[in-house]
């Protein structure tokens, strides 16, 4: 490992010989001017109700700390490892695993305060804080005429979305989003600031990318911009007698991909309470339209809606933020699938979703079910562009196209927890199953297929799905910038 080059050396040894009498809030509050929410107060209550899943939320810190810089985020690792309190980071909330960005009892620090968004022209790249959501970031640049790879619903954050993959409607031509960061700023377990880029830690650097929370705090992202103008999207509805249909345009799309500037989202939802069945196709590209025959395969099958058309970026990202709902529980799966070829295409993509339909309706009694699969192409041309980039751990090869899929269930009662993990269980085991008895058959590719990090659950076995070695290697990094486990010990998240 390289030796890692220290920014700041924020020392406080006679602060610290005094903090293991006192809890983590009172030493900051008693030493330190940074922003603290209690509970009861209006700030703490608002920042709880802001997690994607309601049980996230239920979690109650002993306080929130809200820092506004890297060097007041490094003064709370360092007091933090004076005692052994549990915490928690978190950006945005949007992962629904509780613990991974949530804590009950111990103090959590909220990254909302680093929200910087500055473009530097003469480098081409944006200083992005981990606190902001997409919206934000997105609305930021568009005067510059630029954008960066980032979140499809813009009210997701931004710091666990790079550190997990980050897929983007612009991944196609640019890789993930964690490909497209040029520096990262990061507090170690020891308190010390660090840059880590090709240049400057470069090991760390590999690892931050696809690695998650393991290796420190990121305070700042310096993200490569790219040129943005109007672009097309919107979104087809169809109903689930289309399905049929659809599966086999996903597949075709995605072994087709003609157009790199294009992407689409297939999700289908069910409301169990109704039995409302339907399909929303997100279409975009990057363009004021695209040419003729690019989304043929979808428009041609007689949507019920279609909100298509020219728009700025930024209302597009953000088009769903205000459909958020904040309140419920959800819970959240990955798998991914060599994409089947022409002949067995509907055979494999009509198992994986029924596999998902039937769990589903057995669970169909849980209050307030809603229940989604979302279908994503990786086709060949995203992977070449990650390894172009300088790669990640996930490390896709670009000789086989893939399909991603994301299962989301949100429903009303925490007493229904235990059954619908048991149920994501099932599909995700399910979905794996049907996969490698494809591949012994003779009708799927036998082709890596990591997890993605960003829609896995907590049940998922994120680090033994990468490729041989990766793990050992992202292993042996940890240990040195953070010997004594503080981040795998302390606080969740997906750990080695």
């Amino acid at each position: 490992m390289t030796k890692l080059i220290s920014l700041v050396g924020c020392v406080l040894p006679l602060l610290l010989s005094s903090v293991s009498a006192s809890t983590t809030c009172e030493t900051i509050a008693a030493t330190t001017n940074i922003t603290i929410e209690y509970p009861l107060s209006l700030s703490y209550s608002s920042d709880q109700f802001e997690y994607w899943s309601s049980d996230c939320g239920r979690l109650l810190p002993s306080c929130i700390f809200v820092p506004s810089t890297s060097s007041e985020v490094s003064t709370i690792i360092q007091i933090l490892n004076a005692n052994n309190e549990s915490f928690a980071i978190k950006a945005g909330g949007h992962n629904p695993n509780q613990y991974y960005s949530s804590i009950d009892g111990g103090p959590l620090i909220n990254l909302k305060g680093l929200n910087e968004v500055v473009y530097d022209a003469a480098t081409g790249t944006a200083k992005v804080g981990p606190g902001n959501r997409w919206t934000d970031v997105v609305k930021a640049l568009e005067p510059d005429g630029v954008t960066v790879v980032g979140g499809r619903i813009g009210h997701v954050g931004v710091g666990g979305y790079i550190l997990g993959g980050g897929l983007s409607y612009l991944s196609t031509q640019y890789g993930w989003a964690m490909n497209n960061v040029a520096e990262f700023e990061v507090v170690l377990a020891n308190g010390t600031i660090v840059t880590a880029s090709p240049f400057s830690n470069p090991e760390l650097y590999t690892v931050l990318k696809g690695g998650g929370n393991n290796f420190g705090v990121v305070t700042t992202y310096t993200l490569f911009t790219h040129p943005i103008g109007t672009i097309w999207g919107g979104i087809l509805i169809f109903g689930s007698d289309k399905t049929e249909e659809l599966l086999l345009a996903i597949r075709n799309f995605t072994a087709e991909y003609e157009n790199e500037k294009s992407a689409i989202i297939a999700t289908n939802e069910i409301t169990l309470a109704t039995l409302v069945n339907i399909w929303a196709i997100f279409l975009f590209y990057d363009g004021a339209a695209p040419p003729a025959g690019t989304f043929d395969m979808f428009t041609s099958l007689s949507p019920t809606l279609d909100t298509t058309g020219p728009q700025n970026y930024s209302a597009f990202v953000s088009a769903e933020d205000s459909l958020v709902i904040t309140g419920q529980i959800y819970t959240i799966m990955t798998e991914m699938s060599p994409l089947p070829d022409t002949t067995n295409g509907y055979e494999v993509m009509k198992a994986y979703h029924d596999q998902w339909y039937n769990v589903t309706m057995s669970n169909a009694l849980v209050t307030g079910l809603v229940a989604t699969m979302a279908w994503q192409p990786l086709p060949k041309r995203l992977a070449a562009h990650a390894l172009s980039q300088g790669g990640d751990l996930l490390a896709l090869s670009p000789d086989v196209d893939r399909i991603l899929m994301e299962v989301d269930f949100s429903y009303d009662l925490p007493t229904d927890d235990t059954q619908i993990n048991a149920g994501v269980k099932e599909i995700f085991t399910g979905l794996r199953s049907l996969e490698q008895g494809f591949v012994k058959e003779g009708k799927l590719e036998d082709a890596y297929v990591p997890l993605f990090m960003n829609d896995a659950n907590f049940q998922q076995d994120y680090w033994g799905r990468l490729s041989p070695g990766t793990a050992e290697f992202a292993r042996a990094v940890r240990d040195e910038v953070d010997p004594r486990g503080l981040f795998r010990e302390r606080t969740g998240g997906f750990k080695m």
